[in-house]
């Protein structure tokens, strides 16, 4: 199924919560939902799930709600997690071995290929993933198709790990190395991920809490 181009990043972002969702009623046994129980489970209204799910097509059926099975299914289909897509890791330090060893990338639709690093990981293997040295990227993305580049790189080879995926054809790349990518090619989709920004925006959460207890 194609998304929609007039389908906003706030739905799409939605979209990842649902899977989410659906797969852990789907381990509590859960056959059948409706909209307001799956709302009232998520923080949502019932009116924003079924406007979220009109934008790529008919789901469920009123007086009777989703299959649980079924719904995860298509918004797996959606999100693209059966198309084979496949990931290396530029970075074998800290970070990079972290979500080598305990991110569940088989469980988005994602094959993680390989590693590569320019320090003494360089020959071995971090959870079965053979970690290659950096000089080998070029001559490996010839040989394999990849989907995504996960970089954990230090700030000062960001951007250039990141020109070289994608002079190599990768198209997507989940940054993690706060640094600011700039890339002419349009085609290559950037996902950044900052730690800080998710902790700076709990800062103001319970700030903003404190201050209304304070007023009370």
């Amino acid at each position: 199924m194609r998304r929609n181009e007039r389908v906003s990043t706030a739905v799409i972002r939605r979209l990842p919560r649902y899977y989410r969702h659906l797969g852990e009623l789907q381990h509590k046994g859960v056959v059948r939902i409706s909209s307001s129980a799956l709302g009232k489970d998520m923080g949502l209204t019932a009116s924003q799930i079924r406007q979220d799910l009109s934008c790529f097509g008919e789901f469920g059926q009123q007086g009777y709600g989703y299959k649980v099975d079924v719904l995860r299914e298509e918004i797996g289909e959606i999100l693209g997690v059966s198309r084979g897509h496949t990931v290396v890791v530029l970075g074998a330090g800290n970070l990079g071995r972290a979500l080598i060893e305990n991110f569940k990338f088989a469980n988005n639709g994602f094959q993680l290929l390989a590693a590569f690093d320019v320090n003494d990981s360089v020959g071995s293997r971090v959870a079965g993933v053979p970690v290659y040295h950096a000089d080998q990227l070029e001559e490996f993305l010839q040989k394999n198709r990849v989907s995504v580049g996960l970089l954990t790189v230090p700030k000062s080879a960001a951007q250039t790990m990141a020109q070289r995926l994608v002079n190599a054809g990768v198209k997507g790349i989940w940054n993690f190395t706060n640094y600011e990518l700039s890339l002419q090619d349009q085609d290559v989709v950037v996902e950044s991920v900052h730690f800080s920004d998710s902790l700076l925006t709990l800062s103001y959460m319970i700030s903003q809490t404190g201050e209304q207890e304070d007023t009370l």
